[in-house]
């Protein structure tokens, strides 16, 4: 502990040290010597934490068994994501889904979950601050409507440039009372982004079925990020209806045509 910040310093210079100590929030038990402090403000305040990636559009139960390997149960943080309260102007709904921003969080040993979801809120509250919502409010859209609209183009969209082109889909389907008819509604309905769409699922009426539903599922799909956000706001002008994947191509085809759509294998 420091008990005279001026000893301290002289002590620092003196040995030369200082110009590696990095800022941060640091706690010491007291009696640690001067030479430990010196090697923790070096070393940093995250210095033995561990590092968590939330790849864009993980749902809950993927960030679930992503924290199981930092000392974080699965269960705990079921619990905590269940407990939290999405920021103000978005309401409350079934589930945290869309809320726990995908980013990269320093995990420090023994931290909890409630902490983890605490900073993944404060990011996703970060990151909607940068999205300009006067387009999507012109269109009747809610925050929430555009964190579901951007859930479902972070799972649909195969490159960036893709995004835009997504949303404008989305919005002319909703404007014209289509249904949405976006696979990754259902596959989240069942539990996997990698499972077999058989036609019994396509004929479930379940609520996350977007083709037997018109509009936009119930709760978001996935936890998108800021790109897929700001796509979900600001969607192409553009009279896309459709959307097909091209074998050999990264881009999908998009058209406003549904003999065009069907011609390039839809």
């Amino acid at each position: 502990m420091i008990d005279d910040a001026g000893r301290f310093g002289d002590y620092v210079n003196a040995h030369g040290e200082g110009s590696n100590f990095k800022a941060g929030t640091y706690t010491f038990a007291a009696g640690t010597g001067y030479d430990a402090i010196i090697r923790k403000l070096d070393a940093g305040p995250n210095a033995g934490a561990a590092r968590l990636v939330i790849p864009e559009g993980y749902r809950i139960t993927q960030i679930e068994a992503a924290v199981a390997g930092l000392g974080i149960s699965k269960s705990a943080y079921a619990r905590a994501a269940n407990a939290a309260v999405p920021p103000t102007g978005f309401g409350h709904h079934a589930n945290m889904e869309g809320f726990m921003f995908p980013a990269t969080y320093d995990i420090r040993p023994h931290e909890s979950a409630a902490a983890l979801v605490f900073q993944q809120l404060a990011a996703f509250r970060t990151a909607f601050s940068r999205v300009d919502m006067r387009y999507a409010r012109s269109r009747d859209l809610t925050p929430y409507d555009v964190l579901r609209i951007a859930s479902m183009i972070e799972r649909e969209a195969r490159v960036p440039g893709d995004r835009a082109k997504v949303a404008a889909v989305i919005y002319n389907r909703l404007h014209r009372g289509m249904d949405l008819g976006i696979d990754a509604t259902i596959l989240y309905h069942l539990g996997s982004w990698t499972a077999t769409i058989h036609q019994s699922d396509l004929d479930d009426p379940e609520p996350y079925n977007t083709r037997k539903h018109a509009g936009l599922p119930p709760t978001p799909i996935c936890n998108p990020g800021l790109a897929s956000l700001q796509a979900a706001a600001h969607p192409a002008h553009k009279d896309y209806l459709y959307y097909v994947a091209i074998p050999g191509k990264s881009a999908q085809y998009f058209t406003d045509s549904y003999q065009d759509f069907k011609a390039h294998g839809g």
